[in-house]
C-alpha cells in the first residue's frame, strides 16, 4: 500500500529559505459556492486542514479574497499555532463583490490594508509568502510591487509573489522587489503559461498552478490521459499531478478539496511515478 505523505513529492525552496514539500493544499475550495461565505460543512473544513498537515503538507495556498477572508481564518482555527515548518502563503489584489465575482484592485493603500489583515486573521506576524493576486492595470505595476516590498522592508512579509502574469509582468516586477513564485492557471490539460514556467524554472522562481487536477478531454474515454490511467490503475487526478510534477522541480501543485477523502486520494500522487514514455505521450497530446 502507498504511504500517504506530501514528503514523497520532493522538496522546494522558496526564496532561497523556505523549504516545502512539493505538494501542497490549496484553501480556496474550502469556502462557500462561488467561494463566498462560509462553507457547507466547517468541521469538515478543519479536519481537511489538519489532515492534509497530518499528511506532510507544509505549503498552504490561500488568500483574502476566499470567502472573503473564510478560508484564513479556517486556517487559524484548525492549525494554529503553526508548526515551525509550516509556509503560509496568502495574496491580496482582488476584491469580491458576490459569489464568483472577482475585481482587481491594486492601490497600494489598499494592498497594505489587506496585509494587515491577513496578518491578523492567520494569527501571525510575519506572512511567509504574500502575492498579488492580480495586477491591476489601472495603477502602475512598480507602485502595486513597491508597497509590497515596503511591506517586506517592514518585516511584515518574506516573500512577494505575483498571479495570472506573463514573463514580463515578472521582469517587470523583479525590477522593484525579488520575486519568489508565479502562480498561473497551468495542468496537463492547459499549457498557456509554459512560456512563464521555462522562465521561472530556468531563475529558480517557485511556479504554483493553479486548477492542477483539471484533466480536459485527456481523460475522456479513449484519451491519453484514460488510457494510462487504465493501463496502471491510477486515478487520471492521480496521473495529473503526477505529470505536473515531473514537468519541472520548481512547480508547486496545491490541489484543494473540502473533503478528507479527496484529500487523501490527491496526496497519494505525490508517490506515482509517471514513466517518461507516458510524460512525453501527455506532454504532446496538448
Amino acid at each position: 500500500m502507498t504511504t500517504l505523505t506530501a514528503a514523497a513529492s520532493g522538496s522546494f525552496t522558496i526564496g532561497a529559505d523556505l523549504t516545502v514539500n512539493r505538494l501542497g493544499f490549496g484553501s480556496m475550495r474550502l469556502t462557500g459556492k462561488g467561494v463566498w461565505g462560509d462553507p457547507t460543512d466547517p468541521d469538515e473544513a478543519v479536519r481537511v486542514l489538519r489532515r492534509a498537515v497530518e499528511l506532510g503538507v507544509n505549503f498552504i495556498d490561500t488568500a483574502d479574497s476566499y470567502g472573503p477572508f473564510v478560508a484564513e481564518q479556517l486556517i487559524k482555527k484548525a492549525l494554529h499555532p503553526y508548526r515551525d515548518d509550516l509556509v503560509i502563503a496568502t495574496k491580496a489584489g482582488l476584491t469580491r463583490q458576490g459569489p464568483d465575482r472577482w475585481t482587481p484592485l491594486g492601490r497600494p493603500e489598499y494592498l497594505r490594508q489587506q496585509a494587515e489583515l491577513s496578518l491578523r486573521h492567520l494569527g501571525v506576524e510575519r506572512i511567509d509568502l504574500f502575492q498579488l493576486h492580480r495586477i491591476d492595470r489601472a495603477v502602475p505595476l512598480e507602485d502595486q510591487v513597491g508597497e509590497l516590498r515596503k511591506l517586506q522592508d517592514e518585516g511584515k512579509i518574506r516573500h512577494i509573489g505575483l498571479s495570472e502574469v506573463s514573463v514580463a509582468d515578472v521582469r517587470a516586477a523583479q525590477k522593484v522587489a525579488p520575486i519568489a513564485t508565479v502562480q498561473n492557471l497551468y495542468n496537463v490539460a492547459n499549457r498557456s503559461a509554459e512560456e512563464l514556467l521555462d522562465y521561472s524554472t530556468a531563475n529558480g522562481i517557485g511556479f504554483i498552478p493553479w486548477y492542477p487536477l483539471a484533466t480536459g478531454a485527456l481523460a475522456a474515454h479513449g484519451g491519453p490521459l484514460a488510457e494510462i490511467a487504465e493501463r496502471t490503475g491510477r486515478t487520471p487526478g492521480r496521473l495529473a499531478l503526477a505529470w505536473l510534477l515531473k514537468r519541472s522541480p520548481v512547480v508547486l501543485p496545491i490541489p484543494g478539496t473540502s473533503s478528507v477523502a479527496h484529500l487523501e486520494d490527491n496526496i497519494t500522487a505525490a508517490a506515482v511515478q509517471l514513466s517518461d514514455e507516458d510524460f512525453e505521450a501527455l506532454a504532446a497530446a496538448v
